[in-house]
């Protein structure tokens, strides 16, 4: 058996490349919360040329950068129209109540993809006795409907109805680049008509560590203050911000590769009996399946397959996850189904 462990939890796990550590290594640094690291401000400025947008904000995790968007978007008391399996209302601690003083209002969307005929019945009347809406939160990829992606048109209908209502329109993007490589379109157009876009370069892109928030100058002075009020006030953080640069320029070119690793995993998962998976809903490097067939526990199943070196994790008790990206080739996921079928009986 091969000594390696191959590993699907998600595409957080990955290792940063030799290029990203030379990098690391060679980063000329200075004190970020001065705003005098040079690297830091090259990412900035390089992630806010990409989306043609005038600034950017290098945050420690796409959840900080999340809460700093709508916090400078929406006051206490105010509600976020968000989807109900989403990431901000579902992974993020409730931060946006918690910290931010603001109400989730959650709407659930067919694969995870809100319409405007979903949205607008959710905006709160104008009434001094009920939470005012503010924003409307989306998310693209959607994780936890299998990293499905919204048509570019449907996301420019939302903002556009949402502006003539007097919201502003917040993308939770840590997956945006997978969503860019699907559709085969450039992240600014795709993204033009968001307020503000959050996205991760320590999933799909690869680096070790780090998000960026980007929108208009003002915007990101007001998400700068509130970073700093959560703790994530970065010092010489270039080192960081090196290897994100490097995830930057490299990592999009490589993203049809997970896609077609995922594609592969679901068409093989579909061929072993007793688990349930929709190829065909597979677009990007998530792949969400059903093992309830089995008579094991997600838990179970799971333990079963940590004991032949191949991880993946929960959504609940009958659905498990896997996530492909740059540390796992072809060969692994052919091993990882032939492990899987030995694991349910199928014995192929």
């Amino acid at each position: 058996m091969s000594g390696k462990v191959i590993d699907l939890r998600s595409d957080t796990v990955t290792k940063p490349s030799p290029a990203m550590r030379r990098a690391m290594a060679e980063a000329e640094v200075g004190d970020d919360v001065y705003l005098e690291d040079p690297t830091v401000n090259r990412l900035q400025a390089r992630a806010a040329e990409i989306f043609r947008r005038e600034a950017g904000l290098f945050v420690p995790s796409g959840s900080m950068g999340n809460l700093a968007c709508i916090m400078a978007q929406a006051s206490r008391g105010q509600e976020v129209i968000c989807e109900a399996a989403g990431h901000i209302y579902n992974y993020e601690m409730a931060s946006m109540s918690a910290l931010g003083g603001v109400l989730p209002r959650v709407i659930p969307a067919t694969d995870g993809i809100l319409s405007w005929d979903a949205i607008a019945p959710a905006i709160r009347e104008k009434s001094y006795a009920r939470s005012q809406t503010a924003l409307v939160a989306l998310e693209n990829t959607h994780n936890m409907a299998g990293g499905t992606v919204y048509p570019t048109r449907v996301a420019h209908e939302i903002c556009d109805r949402a502006h003539d209502a007097g919201l502003r329109v917040h993308l939770d993007g840590a997956r945006v680049f997978n969503a860019a490589a699907y559709l085969g379109e450039n992240v600014a157009p795709m993204t033009a008509k968001f307020d503000s876009i959050q996205f991760c370069f320590s999933k799909g892109l690869g680096a070790p560590v780090g998000s960026m928030i980007v929108g208009s100058r003002d915007f990101i002075e007001r998400c700068r203050v509130i970073r700093k009020m959560l703790g994530g006030g970065m010092r010489q953080a270039g080192v960081l911000a090196a290897a994100a640069l490097v995830a930057l320029e490299d990592g999009p070119k490589r993203l049809h590769v997970d896609h077609e690793n995922a594609q592969r995993l679901a068409q093989g998962l579909a061929q072993i009996p007793r688990i349930a998976v929709r190829p065909e809903k597979v677009q990007t490097n998530i792949v969400i399946y059903d093992i309830s067939g089995t008579g094991l526990t997600s838990n179970q199943f799971l333990q079963r397959l940590t004991e032949r070196k191949v991880l993946g994790g929960a959504v609940d008790a009958r659905r498990v996850r896997m996530v492909t990206h740059l540390d796992v080739d072809r060969s692994d996921i052919e091993r990882a189904l032939k492990i899987i079928g030995e694991v349910v009986g199928a014995g192929f």
